[in-house]
């Protein structure tokens, strides 16, 4: 565990899930430059309006400004649980309202500090959802490490929001200030998107749902050999972005009972629409945001030992950095949930070598079909 100290103080802060191995910290330059700027008391910024957060990884910004009663955006259940978890281990009564991107926001906002995120599509949708409740005396400042400042991000804050400036950078991060404009017309957000597959089904994207605007390769492959029964059956959709493999297969076996699952609350929302959409309402499905299936409990999962199928298309990507910490999160609660000669089929890139790990974790694993970059592998709990 490390330590940030800041102007407001120092605070200790773990990413979450914690992992004994991990390499990474729970914030980056940008959070303490961003920090930093806010506590200058050379240039006082007034907190004690509306302060709202905005992509907030891992509660380092909750953290250290938890005494202003901040709401903080997240769509990342993980990074909520981050903000919960730090808070508690610096002590610091909960203070913090947690919003995710489809929750109503505060009427005004006096404050609003921003972490830009990796997607540009985030962003625009962020922008068109928080411009409505900015006013001309708005501070905004938004935050990243200079790479990923790009003049398209520039562009996008200064047509939905006003006019912006960029700081010096500081240990390779810069701040973006930003004067909002109410008289900015900003039209309507074009999120969440839909695109129609070959055989008439609409898929649902909201912003920064991987492959929002298409049938990506890899989900291709797994479609095109997707295991097919018609029998009773509890299957599992494991970061299911907008839910097109647990749908397809929901159509194709009617007496399937189907969760989908993921980090992020716009993937769930994109999945459940999706279903709704293609399978009916009439049809019953669970739809949980959490951590891989590590924080489901109680009516939201079936019980360890009794899933029969999970399909999994797993990120190797945690914000900006690479990491196969979440795909083997995945194997391995996949592996407590599957029943007796229950299955895990995985698709991937070749590159990432998933069959290594599913070999290491359920000794054995068989490749179901490949192509020049993807590769289906299947998992049976013996």
């Amino acid at each position: 565990m490390e330590r940030l100290s800041v102007t407001q103080g120092t605070f200790e802060l773990e990413r979450y899930p914690a992992r004994a191995t991990e390499q990474l910290r729970a914030w980056d330059a940008a959070d303490e430059y961003l920090l930093n700027q806010v506590g200058d008391p050379d240039q006082p910024i007034d907190l004690s309006g509306n302060l709202v957060l905005v992509n907030d990884a891992y509660g380092a910004l909750a953290t250290a400004l938890a005494v202003h009663e901040p709401w903080s955006l997240t769509d990342s259940f993980c990074s909520k649980r981050a903000t919960e978890e730090n808070l508690r281990r610096n002590r610091i009564a909960s203070q913090v309202i947690s919003l995710s991107p489809l929750d109503p926001l505060p009427t005004s906002i006096d404050v609003l500090l921003m972490k830009v995120p990796k997607s540009q599509s985030t962003l625009e949708d962020q922008l068109h959802r928080v411009g409505p409740h900015l006013h001309a005396g708005t501070v905004l400042i938004a935050a990243a490490m200079s790479k990923h400042i790009h003049s398209s991000t520039l562009e996008l804050i200064e047509r939905l929001i006003g006019p912006t400036r960029t700081s010096l950078a500081v240990k390779k991060a810069r701040l973006i200030f930003c004067e909002p404009d109410p008289s900015i017309e900003r039209g309507s957000n074009p999120w969440p998107a839909t695109y129609t597959l070959p055989d008439g089904q609409v898929i649902t994207s909201h912003a920064g749902v991987f492959s929002p605007d298409r049938l990506d390769p890899g989900t291709r492959l797994l479609l095109d050999n997707l295991p097919g029964s018609d029998e009773p059956m509890a299957v599992i959709d494991l970061g299911c972005g907008n839910g097109i493999i647990g749908m397809i297969l929901a159509l194709r076996n009617p007496q399937a009972d189907l969760t989908f699952v993921d980090d992020s609350y716009q993937a769930v929302a994109s999945a459940e629409q999706t279903f709704r959409d293609n399978v009916g309402a009439h049809r019953s499905a669970r739809f949980v945001v959490g951590n891989s299936l590590l924080d489901l409990t109680g009516d939201e999962v079936t019980e360890p030992g009794t899933v029969d199928l999970v399909l999994c298309n797993p990120p190797f990507h945690s914000n900006h950095a690479l990491t196969d910490a979440t795909a083997w999160l995945m194997f391995s609660d996949t592996h407590a949930a599957l029943r007796s000669e229950g299955e895990l089929w995985v698709v991937g890139n070749r590159h990432l070598a998933y069959h290594a790990k599913l070999k290491r974790l359920f000794g054995n694993c068989e490749v179901i079909a490949s192509d020049s970059k993807f590769v289906l592998l299947r998992a049976v709990r013996t």
